[in-house]
């Protein structure tokens, strides 16, 4: 699914990544672990190609394509999918619009999928403003369900979020990585950085990986 081959990365004018190399099955969730300022949030940015992060020696592989040169948006379209640590809020943008714009989805279907994750009363308020840190990483968990990506990378998922959210993130989250299986008879992929742990209460891990 996806393959990282001698990777180094550069933000502004530090490396902060240098020869990583880093191989996911298809159906396989792997964790990231180890002390801040290890890289691991860079890694995944890296991974989503957010522009900041300057690739400066080796490859990004999704599906058997090279997509180290491709912006955010077109590795989205191809099914990469990312839980952010910190999002933005987006003043003047709301909730249910971006996530129409997303996912293409009927409006019926997105109100029904917003009550599963208990934000059906948000979709007319502008993104995150005002949300708490629970209400925060729920509307995340939602953008993943709606978007549908075969690959889904979560940064800290159950940072700054009580343990009533924690249960209701995991469980979605988990659902999330297991969808595919019924279908299709495998799962998703999925790449995740925890510092707590809590999340691996709901979600099955095949491997970890120390970034120091």
């Amino acid at each position: 699914m996806l393959q990282i081959k001698n990777l180094s990365v550069n933000v502004g004018d530090k490396e902060v990544l240098h020869d990583i190399n880093l191989s996911i099955g298809e159906g396989e969730t792997h964790v990231l672990l180890g002390p801040n300022g290890s890289g691991k949030t860079t890694l995944l940015m890296t991974i989503m190609g957010f522009s900041n992060y300057v690739i400066t020696r080796g490859q990004i592989l999704f599906k058997g394509e090279d997509v180290t040169g491709m912006h955010a948006h077109e590795r989205a379209q191809r099914g990469i999918g990312m839980m952010f640590q910190r999002p933005p809020t987006i003043s003047g943008l709301k909730l249910g619009k971006m996530l129409t714009a997303i996912s293409r989805t009927k409006d019926e279907d997105i109100i029904k999928m917003a009550k599963t994750v208990h934000l059906d009363k948000f979709l007319e308020r502008d993104i995150n403003k005002g949300f708490s840190g629970g209400e925060i990483k729920r509307s995340e968990v939602l953008q993943l369900m709606l978007q549908n990506p075969d690959f889904v990378m979560l940064d800290e998922p159950e940072s700054g979020v009580d343990l009533e959210n924690i249960s209701l993130i995991g469980t979605t989250i988990g659902g999330l990585l297991e969808k595919d299986k019924h279908i299709i008879n495998r799962k998703k992929s999925g790449l995740v950085i925890t510092h707590t742990g809590y999340i691996l209460d709901y979600i099955d891990a095949d491997k970890g990986h120390v970034m120091c």
